[in-house]
């Protein structure tokens, strides 16, 4: 059934293309094309409209990511600067330790 119902929806659909197809090949006086003028340049507006409200938020996006990027590296570098001091403070223990063993050895 499910295979009959797909078969159903793609003939729907042929027969949909085929009827505008149908429609724009007969169109056959002035008035008729200067509705399917108007109809098209809505189409053309509309669809103008759309894609620049697309470009903004894809503009958004990419500044956002670009900033989530710059965030991101600072983060890193925070931590790398962290690390180093970290690893700093490790050595001069273990020196200090060192020199206390070192101090208690010669006593």
């Amino acid at each position: 059934s499910a295979q009959i119902a797909d078969l159903q929806q793609k003939l729907l659909d042929a027969d949909n293309g085929d009827r505008a197809k149908q429609r724009w090949d007969s169109i056959a006086t002035i008035l008729e094309a200067k509705c399917a003028l108007k109809y098209l340049l809505g189409e053309l507006v509309s669809s103008k409209v759309q894609e620049s409200k697309l470009q903004s938020g894809l503009q958004q996006s990419q500044a956002s990511c670009s900033d989530a990027q710059k965030m991101l590296m600072e983060e890193r570098n925070h931590i790398a600067e962290m690390e180093a001091e970290f690893q700093n403070q490790i050595l001069v223990q273990e020196q200090q330790h060192q020199e206390k063993v070192n101090h208690s050895s010669w006593k």
